[in-house]
């Protein structure tokens, strides 16, 4: 790893660590019902403040969490229009494949390249620093 990719890196894994601090929290509108809060928005006081990590305006993450789960973006550097192409064709691959990799959206969040979803039932199933490894 290069660097001066390190610290960056670095302050994204510690954010991340720290907003994956979620619970189980069902709706308070619909019986039975669990949705994650980042994307329901149905409740101002459920969600917390959205964090963005940046290394430069090209290149950045946003953490948006809340009480049961958490939303991550990522863009991904893209220097000249042949690492668009790339980024865009790689993107495309993944959102294809969503119902394997568990926590990838279909859809990313607007000038985002990646987003996931990763909600309090993701973190019962799952180890917790298995989402944060390299």
């Amino acid at each position: 790893m290069a660097n001066t990719l390190k610290p960056y890196l670095d302050c994204i894994r510690t954010t991340l660590t720290a907003a994956m601090c979620v619970r189980n929290f069902p709706s308070q509108i619909v019986e039975r019902h669990n949705k994650p809060e980042v994307e329901v928005r149905g409740n101002r006081e459920l969600i917390l403040n959205p964090l963005t990590v940046s290394r430069n305006e090209n290149e950045m993450c946003l953490i948006e969490p809340s009480i049961n789960s958490v939303r991550v973006s990522i863009r991904i550097k893209q220097a000249d229009e042949i690492e668009e192409i790339l980024t865009r064709m790689f993107s495309r691959f993944l959102m294809q494949r969503a119902e394997q990799f568990v926590i990838l959206r279909r859809k990313p969040m607007a000038n985002f390249d990646l987003s996931f979803l990763i909600t309090h039932k993701h973190l019962e199933d799952m180890w917790k620093h298995k989402h944060l490894e390299d």
